[in-house]
């Protein structure tokens, strides 16, 4: 039987900021269920893109991606906050609805052609995405479809994201 995952979603008015409806994971995430069928979900729309390797934003992205990689049995990037990585790496800035930052990964984290599936919890702006697809393409990887668990729709993160590159995008839940 299908779970509805709008039931596992909390939504928080007024945060961070005043006339803020902030969409929580964290009741999906934390039951088994929920959280197998959203990851299985995001799976079956990515393995037919034939993936070669799965990238997320730090730090939501690790929770969707992790599990994704290793039920299909590929390799896991992680795209990380500016600062976070020991070794070289390639950065690529952007905005967020409250601000701006900057995501790198290691310059051999992705192989020149290698088919690239990102994924994030939430897509709002498309500010995160857009730079992890900057980060892949720097390095020669190949975006090959976009995941999420949910997508707020007034934000145009989808439009934002498709003026990079027409990617296969699959969004579980839209607010």
């Amino acid at each position: 039987m299908e779970i509805d995952l709008h039931d596992y979603i909390a939504t928080t008015p007024d945060f961070p900021e005043k006339g803020v409806m902030f969409r929580d994971i964290n009741p999906l995430i934390g039951n088994g269920a929920a959280y197998r069928q959203a990851i299985n979900q995001l799976i079956d729309f990515a393995r037919p893109l034939h993936p070669d390797i799965i990238a997320g934003p730090e730090a939501r992205g690790f929770v969707v991606g992790s599990p994704m990689a290793y039920q299909m049995g590929i390799g896991f990037v992680p795209a990380r906050k500016y600062g976070k990585l020991p070794r070289k790496s390639v950065n690529a800035k952007y905005g967020l609805e409250y601000g701006h930052s900057e995501l790198q990964m290691h310059v051999d984290a992705i192989q020149p052609g290698q088919r690239v599936f990102i994924v994030d919890d939430l897509l709002a702006t498309g500010g995160t995405i857009t730079a992890t697809m900057n980060l892949v393409r720097q390095l020669g990887g190949i975006v090959v479809g976009t995941g999420f668990f949910i997508e707020l729709e007034d934000l145009n993160g989808r439009e934002n994201i498709m003026k990079i590159d027409n990617v296969p995008f699959k969004a579980l839940l839209e607010y």
